[in-house]
């Protein structure tokens, strides 16, 4: 018992030494699970073809700051959900502004504001340019491992309010159809600091 609490200890010290202390500008690249309506009902219809809503993200952040730190992101986001065989892609910009604490050793959380405008919507093949708004605010909430200049985090991003898209089904009956284009998203990213 004694050799596993010194044990123990020992890798926390060595965490701690090795945690990501750097501040200034880095670059930042990932993964994206997005569900339009209900997140964990989206997960489980999708669980033969998870694939299917995947998307990746990509940009750039500053950090500043030790214990408690700043960290605003600029990133280029692609997302894709699938809606009984037809895809709906969308191309957008994301701001987060969170701030973060180090909770023990590489160890931290963090939230903030997310801050969204979306740049291009396709609904399977089709542009679509009638989105309720291209600006809408989100929240970034999540966990972060850091070691040196390299990091990982996991995060949960919800939008405030929803954000449809309208658009006409011309089959044979017309019919209005809704897509949200504030998803809520589960996004797996990694960064380094420059």
């Amino acid at each position: 018992m004694k050799n596993l609490f010194l044990l123990c200890a020992a890798f926390l010290i060595s965490a701690t030494i090795y945690a990501q202390s750097s501040n200034g500008f880095g670059f930042k690249f990932g993964v994206n699970y997005n569900a339009n309506g209900d997140y964990f009902e989206s997960i489980e219809m999708n669980a033969k073809s998870p694939k299917r809503n995947v998307g990746y993200n990509l940009g750039f952040f500053y950090k500043t700051g030790e214990q408690v730190y700043f960290k605003p992101e600029l990133l280029f986001t692609r997302t894709k959900a699938d809606y009984d065989n037809d895809s709906f892609v969308m191309k957008k910009l994301d701001m987060p502004l969170l701030v973060g604490v180090k909770v023990v050793g590489p160890l931290n959380v963090f939230a903030g504001p997310a801050l969204q405008y979306i740049l291009d919507t396709e609904f399977d093949g089709i542009t679509l340019n009638d989105v309720e708004k291209d600006f809408t605010v989100g929240l970034n909430f999540g966990i972060g491992f850091s070691l040196n200049k390299l990091g990982i985090d996991l995060r949960y991003e919800r939008g405030f309010t929803e954000n449809e898209v309208t658009f006409i089904n011309s089959n044979i009956i017309s019919t209005e159809s809704r897509i949200d284009t504030r998803p809520d998203q589960l996004i797996l990213s990694l960064s380094l600091i420059l």
